[in-house]
């Protein structure tokens, strides 16, 4: 679409609505979710995204841009950063700056293979952690 339209599917935010639709995958199945209602919903607002505010989100389009491993090793390092919050190990602006790190510190490869996608996402975990401690 480079009319500058916009195409979007929107629904309530839960997350049986995504893991339904992988496991299903082509096919659609019923998730659970209650349909949105946009007459109750009242408003949509958009607002060009703040990276200084959201820094995951700068951290996630960078990844995204860089293709490759990229963003398997956002993710582990996202799942460690939050779980380290969550045990009260880090304070919460700690998970962008140890996922930066990690972007930062391992190098991209090509996701051309399963086995190459696990080997990166176990060695940003593996950092990840050392980050933390």
């Amino acid at each position: 679409m480079d009319d500058g339209s916009v195409l979007a599917q929107m629904g309530n935010p839960d997350m049986r609505t995504p893991i339904a639709n992988t496991l299903a995958w082509p096919e659609r199945i019923d998730s659970g979710v209650a349909p949105l209602d946009l007459v109750a919903a009242g408003r949509l607002d958009f607002a060009k995204a703040d990276f200084e505010r959201f820094p995951c989100l700068r951290l996630a389009y960078q990844a995204l841009e860089a293709g490759g491993t990229s963003t398997a090793i956002l993710n582990a390092a996202n799942e460690i950063a939050v779980a380290a919050f969550l045990e009260r190990q880090i304070r919460f602006t700690d998970i962008a700056r140890i996922i930066e790190q990690v972007l930062s510190t391992l190098p991209v490869k090509p996701a051309d293979s399963l086995a190459q996608i696990l080997a990166d996402d176990a060695t940003s975990r593996a950092l990840a952690r050392e980050l933390v401690s």
